[in-house]
């Protein structure tokens, strides 16, 4: 059905050979979805945007309102040993855009980045401990590459709409954002018991959002029981662990839970009255890492600050640039004792 579509999206896309215009943008001005058809004039000229030095760019764009919202999303990768040790931390940043602005402008992007305080003679500040050394950048293809190889400026004319302006790395040493630990009673294969303590570890003005910690509990477990001082608890039986749910959990605050569970099953080694001192001999596979989920708005883990966004069109409107940072988990994982 859609042999059509396709045929005419690898006609404009590849030229000779030669990859022409990749911009999901462009190509949706002038391929449609009934059947293609497009004007007689418009067959004979290319569109304006293939034959411009800005491809991502269409001219002529005019917004009643001229804004611009810029977010800094980190997510923190992260795997904490059983006895408390940090063995692996990585922070994965992006600088996603949302443009609404008239014109042909030209933006400016400044970020507390440890290198350009150096290039530009401001290495006070990069000791300072107020910039970040940002490692593994990747830009859109609207920046200036020379521009900033040359003196760190992020310097780019942006496509229309939503896009990934930058993303970057950090490997950096982190201690956890939320610590969990853990403490498991098992009782000669009958029941067993969980007690859950978790800490924030953050600043107290900062809340992280719809935390959700998800603590693993052997396969056959049965007749669940929660108490908890905050949140809901849920037993998910189809992924074998329990997902403790906090709304909001604030920094510098301490919660405890507390779960209860039947085993109807016993293992050999109690069967064989082999079971080690205090406890059954339990299968112990299924202790798997517990995972945490959150978000923390307006806080960056990695420090990073957006320190100026500058706005210039010929026709000298005033735009109103909107800067928002957040944190989130990627890869967060705690091993069980």
């Amino acid at each position: 059905d859609n042999f059509v579509i396709i045929y005419e999206l690898l006609d404009e896309t590849m030229d000779h050979g030669l990859p022409q215009s990749l911009d999901s943008t462009i190509l949706r001005s002038f391929i449609t979805q009934e059947g293609n058809r497009m004007a007689d004039d418009s067959k004979s000229k290319p569109p304006v945007a293939l034959t411009n030095a800005v491809s991502w760019r269409a001219e002529g764009i005019k917004h009643k309102k001229n804004e611009i919202f810029l977010d800094v999303v980190e997510k923190l990768n992260l795997l904490v040993a059983a006895n408390g040790t940090v063995l692996h931390s990585e922070i994965n940043g992006a600088v996603k855009m949302k443009s609404f602005l008239s014109g042909m402008p030209e933006l400016k992007l400044g970020l507390n980045d440890k290198l350009m305080f150096e290039a530009t003679g401001r290495s006070g500040q990069s000791r300072s401990g107020k910039s970040v050394e940002l490692e593994d950048i990747k830009f859109h293809q609207c920046v200036r590459l020379a521009r900033f190889e040359n003196d760190r400026t992020i310097s780019f004319i942006p496509p229309d709409g939503e896009f990934d302006l930058m993303t970057y790395r950090l490997d950096t040493h982190v201690k956890p954002l939320i610590w969990v630990e853990a403490v498991v009673e098992p009782h000669r294969g009958s029941r067993i018991e969980y007690m859950i303590k978790t800490r924030s570890q953050f600043k107290s003005r900062s809340v992280a959002n719809n935390v959700e910690i998800s603590i693993p509990v052997p396969p056959d477990v049965d007749s669940p029981s929660f108490k908890s001082s905050v949140g809901n608890v849920t037993y998910l039986p189809d992924k074998d662990c329990v997902v403790w749910t906090i709304k909001q959990f604030h920094g510098g605050r301490e919660y405890l839970m507390r779960a209860h569970f039947g085993l109807p099953s016993i293992t050999r080694d109690d069967a064989e009255g082999k079971a080690g001192s205090g406890g059954g001999g339990m299968d112990t596979s299924w202790k798997k890492p517990i995972g945490v989920k959150f978000e923390i708005p307006y806080f960056t883990v990695s420090g990073i600050q957006v320190r100026y966004l500058k706005i210039i069109e010929r026709s000298g409107y005033q735009a109103l640039p909107w800067v928002r940072y957040i944190t989130a988990n990627g890869d967060y994982q705690l091993r069980m004792a």
